[in-house]
């Protein structure tokens, strides 16, 4: 699933594209979408394309309609020149928005709705994000004591599991689920509860630091997890710029010893640590 700064860069993205270009046509094959005639879009103009989270919402005017759209594990949005090939088959298409110069194609997105301002005002998931780091422009404060508040109302819950749950801080995926416990040395598997009240505030300063610190440079993909001059030292890029993630059996860059995995949670996700460095893992 793409975690909070894939989808910030991507609503950048859509917005340079698109804010304040003419609508000349829209095709969705989903079928909620067309019940409301996405066709009154045409004509409209894009004000603006926003993140919150992981959520996507595309604000068109004068109507002040809203498409709301989340990629989950399988969405993504491509921009084209018109009448240039698609990288995917045109079957997965779920929503294109088409103007003069340019045509905007969601593919295989499981979440897509065209809602109304007060719709998205009252919509359940977006009510209930935390504190969002990349909210706006990415540079403004982080209301990290209601993160804290959220996080400690879900005493028995793994700290793993409570660092992915949206509505403690929006837009921390599993990435930076499993790069912000191995920095801080905290087993994923240990209950909230059980994680001392500072370390949990690092937890939390650190993950927003990280997805900050991945949109601050501009470009398109995300830098590191760990020290660049770290990365440098040791003359490696790719998955060696991330401490643990996706390294199953590999050395532990602290002390040596075999990376482990395991799923953790009722939704499974991969999780990576150190049994020496963290904890033993899976109670």
């Amino acid at each position: 699933m793409p975690e909070g700064d894939t989808i910030f860069r991507s609503a950048k993205s859509l917005d340079a594209a698109l804010a304040g270009k003419t609508v000349t046509a829209v095709r969705t094959s989903v079928t909620q979408v067309r019940r409301l005639v996405p066709e009154r879009l045409v004509g409209q103009r894009t004000r603006e394309v926003q993140a919150r989270g992981k959520h996507l919402l595309h604000w068109f005017e004068p109507s002040d309609l809203c498409l709301h759209t989340h990629m989950m594990m399988t969405g993504s949005w491509h921009l084209y020149e018109p009448g240039r090939s698609w990288r995917k088959p045109a079957r997965h298409a779920r929503v294109v928005i088409a103007t003069q110069e340019i045509e905007a194609v969601l593919f295989s997105a499981p979440v897509i709705e065209l809602l109304s301002r007060a719709q998205v005002d009252r919509h359940r998931s977006l009510a209930a994000l935390g504190p969002d780091p990349l909210e706006g422009d990415a540079t403004g404060p982080v209301d990290l004591e209601e993160a804290e508040r959220r996080m400690a109302a879900r005493p028995e819950t793994a700290i793993g599991e409570a660092l992915l749950d949206q509505r403690v801080m929006a837009g921390v995926g599993n990435v930076y689920k499993n790069e912000v416990l191995f920095i801080h040395a905290v087993d994923p598997w240990t209950p909230v509860e059980e994680v001392d009240e500072p370390v949990r505030r690092q937890l939390l300063q650190t993950a927003s630091d990280l997805l900050r610190a991945n949109v601050a440079h501009g470009g398109p993909q995300r830098i590191t997890t760990r020290r660049p001059e770290d990365v440098r030292r040791a003359g490696r890029r790719g998955s060696d710029a991330v401490w643990v993630y996706g390294k199953g059996g590999r050395p532990c860059p602290r002390c040596g010893s075999p990376i482990d995995v395991a799923s953790l949670g009722d939704q499974a996700r991969v999780t990576y640590w150190c049994r020496r460095c963290q904890g033993p893992g899976p109670r």
